[in-house]
């Protein structure tokens, strides 16, 4: 009998709320099959079993916020679910959230009654951001009342508002500007520039022949069948970190542990606000076709507020590009336990002097942030070259 914990899906994840649980007691399960949706500050998310068994018990109800590392189920293993031997104890569940529900202090005078959580309410298992409830429950909104215009039904901050009659509170009360996203975004980059000493480079990359080979590529083919040169950018990072392991890997407990697979986080931006990085597992072997797919599908599911765990917990390194922002170029700061970072900024034609003449050109600044506890300049100006000569010959990606 093992436990299935709470998992961890970043440095700046610290608990989660049960959403939904997709598996019952009694199923069976296998690596890599969704087991339950959580709800965290980057939306909702689908999390993993990684071992085969069948599903013993819950010991969490839905809509329990629990922290990293409870435990969530008990998954009996292959045996046994066969009867062979006595399973150990299971550990002592948390409090369930009926439990934990202290009855509420009588309100005072001066402050009128507020309404119960949507946790409490009968039935309820509504999906609500966080700064949704917050101003939900300090106007006194029954929050099993509203109706969500969000992915899946989730209430969402202008929800409450429109409930409300009038702007989203975020415009009513500039003493509470930061919503959640932007709170764990904030804490995870604060920790970063605290504890990874980063160092930058950059280096500008001659884009002609990949902008005409995706050009060639994409001529005769339908639109969902094309390729963007950001698949390029993706692909040639990946396989740069094939020669070049020390910026693929996670730096944890003082040391570094290389990634045996590159699995290339691509940052993407969340509508409403904030980014997440998700994992394209495995890229350096993928097609450049088949990295387009993936990098759309996550894309859509990122959009629409739903992805994996093991995405969000996977990447050993990020690439980012605001190149469709208009802007030269970016210095990212590394998300750790991560030890690395490239981006890309917009391609533009520029002046390029090629065999002693000057002629225009596709030019792209790529650039580097990196750990200095792992690698050094030398090392990293080895990297960004790599990623340019990998460039130079977009037909091998």
């Amino acid at each position: 009998m093992e436990a299935f914990h709470m998992p961890s899906l970043g440095a700046d994840m610290e608990a989660g709320t049960l959403v939904e649980w997709l598996k019952q007691p009694g199923d069976a399960v296998k690596r890599g099959d969704v087991i339950a949706v959580i709800d965290t500050q980057k939306g909702a998310i689908e999390i993993e079993v990684f071992n085969d068994g069948i599903v013993d018990s819950q010991l969490v109800d839905v809509g329990t916020t629990v922290p990293v590392g409870t435990p969530l189920a008990m998954i009996r293993g292959e045996s046994e679910a066969a009867g062979g031997g006595e399973p150990p104890p299971a550990p002592e569940p948390p409090v369930r959230k009926a439990e934990a529900a202290a009855p509420p202090a009588p309100p005072s005078a001066a402050e009128p009654a507020r309404a119960p959580e949507a946790a409490a309410a009968p039935g309820a298992r509504r999906s609500i951001s966080p700064a949704a409830r917050r101003l939900a429950e300090s106007r006194g909104i029954d929050i099993a009342s509203l109706s969500g215009t969000g992915p899946g039904g989730a209430i969402e901050l202008a929800d409450v508002a429109a409930a409300l009659g009038g702007a989203p509170e975020a415009q009513k009360r500039p003493a509470e500007p930061m919503s959640g996203m932007r709170v764990a975004i904030a804490a995870a980059m604060a920790r970063s520039k605290r504890e990874i000493p980063h160092y930058y480079l950059w280096n500008t990359i001659d884009l002609t022949r990949a902008d005409a080979y995706v050009a060639g590529h994409n001529a005769d083919r339908p639109p969902d069948e094309r390729i963007l040169v950001a698949a390029l950018f993706v692909k040639a990072v990946a396989l740069a970190c094939g020669k070049y392991p020390e910026f693929s890997g996670h730096f944890e407990d003082g040391r570094f542990r290389p990634a045996e697979t590159v699995h290339v986080g691509v940052a993407i931006n969340i509508r409403g606000g904030g980014l997440v990085a998700p994992a394209i597992h495995d890229t350096a072997s993928l097609t450049t076709e088949a990295l387009m797919a993936a990098m759309r599908d996550l894309v859509a599911r990122v959009r629409a507020g739903r992805f994996r765990a093991t995405e969000l917990s996977d990447p050993t390194i990020t690439v980012s590009s605001l190149g469709e922002r208009g802007v030269e170029a970016l210095f990212g700061v590394i998300y750790p336990p991560q030890v690395a970072i490239v981006g890309f900024g917009m391609p533009a034609e520029r002046p390029w002097i090629e065999n002693g003449t000057v002629a225009p050109r596709r030019i792209v600044t790529a650039t580097l942030a990196a750990d200095h506890r792992v690698s050094d300049g030398h090392r990293g100006a080895l990297f960004l070259n790599e990623i340019d000569r990998l460039l130079q010959e977009p037909e091998k990606l």
